[in-house]
């Protein structure tokens, strides 16, 4: 690790997200994103406020929470926001050593760190405040055997019909929305807090249409494992992407989550199948890709026939595609990207992904 690193961050550990009803959620990823269920928590485990089911697939860990009345935490966050990620852990070497460097560089705690143990083994967990009322959790796990954490029973799948994982498998990044005049903001706290340096910049020229723009900072931790871009609107004819969810959200959060595959095509064709919809590509798009058809492995109109778009950068090139929000509420969705290489983030594709997103907003009556 790079000396000036003084949060080493192994990998994402989990994302828990708040939801109206964790368990018909829970069965939403399972048969429509291939995730499985392995752990739970709730009234059976001595939970009185809210339940938990915990599901994977590949490397990401996905916790969905609801609560168990009409008030409390859970509650409300999901009655100001809808469904939304609260929660972005991140797995340390040391969380007491992770939470101190941060409150003392001016993080506000949430939770000092804290140890729970079981049969399995112990994890220390503490967490801090990002934008919004989205939180990042340490977790220090390296001697846990447990299925998830101390708390949670693991979740029998025996006799249960399962397909097969959709072929994610793991989380590439999390991009967060924030206001406008604030993203430079939260650059600074993820600098100075917790040690991360920008890794890109996108300002409203390069992401823009004729109607709306945004800009988008990505910051990446020391070892180039945890990549966060931020978004904030720019001043546009129109409503931006960014707008319609800070609207709807009530606030700043987490827009959406990248996840990876090693075969974009397989993969989206799966999902596609379980019902999952995506924003649609204009055949225009591959008819200005014909040239470059023969610099990619892949089949033009196969990527056609499934809206997945292509970009390059000087190491390679990426496939991509995102999904259409999850939710009521335009907010939260996911990416799918494959990497051949290439270490960009789509910029190439930024028109035509917001021409798409504006189509979608149009339709919605919010652009």
């Amino acid at each position: 690790m790079p000396e000036q690193d003084f949060m080493p961050i192994q990998s994402f550990d989990f994302l828990e997200f708040y939801v109206g009803n964790a368990k018909q959620a829970a069965y939403y990823f399972q048969y429509a994103w291939g995730f499985t269920p392995i752990a739970f928590a709730g009234l059976e485990t001595g939970l009185r406020d809210r339940s938990s089911f915990v599901l994977a697939q590949g490397e990401i860990r996905i916790m969905l929470t609801s609560a168990l009345g009409a008030s409390g935490e859970v509650a409300d966050h999901v009655y100001q926001h809808g469904d939304g990620v609260k929660v972005v852990a991140l797995r340390v070497e040391n969380a007491r050593r992770a939470y101190q460097e941060a409150t003392q560089r001016g993080a506000q705690g949430v939770m000092e760190p804290t140890e729970r143990s079981d049969e399995f083994g112990q994890v220390v967990l503490a967490s801090i405040a990002a934008y919004g009322e989205t939180v990042h959790m340490f977790v220090e796990r390296d001697v846990y055997r447990g299925a998830f954490l101390p708390g949670f029973q693991a979740v029998n799948n025996s006799g249960r019909i399962h397909d097969d994982a959709v072929g994610i498998i793991g989380i590439d990044h999390v991009v967060g929305n924030v206001e406008l005049g604030k993203m430079d903001e939260w650059v600074q706290f993820y600098e100075h807090v917790m040690g991360f340096t920008q890794l890109m910049h996108f300002d409203d020229r390069a992401i823009s249409t004729e109607y709306s723009a945004l800009m988008s900072k990505v910051m990446q931790n020391g070892s180039g494992r945890i990549k966060l871009p931020i978004n904030e609107p720019a001043p546009g004819r129109r409503k931006s992407q960014i707008e319609e969810y800070l609207d709807f959200y009530d606030g700043p959060g987490v827009q959406h989550i990248a996840l990876t595959t090693d075969d974009i095509i397989t993969t989206v064709r799966n999902l596609m199948a379980r019902g999952v919809d995506f924003l649609s590509t204009p055949m225009t798009y591959y008819e200005d890709m014909k040239d470059r058809a023969d610099t990619i492995e892949e089949d033009l109109h196969q990527l056609a026939e499934l809206g997945i778009l292509v970009d390059y950068d000087e190491d390679g090139y990426l496939l991509q595609i995102f999904s259409q929000p999850i939710g009521n509420r335009p907010t939260v969705f996911f990416e799918i990207i494959e990497r051949k290489g290439a270490h960009g983030f789509g910029e190439g594709n930024f028109k035509a992904l917001f021409e798409a997103l504006e189509r979608q907003q149009e339709l919605r009556g919010n652009l």
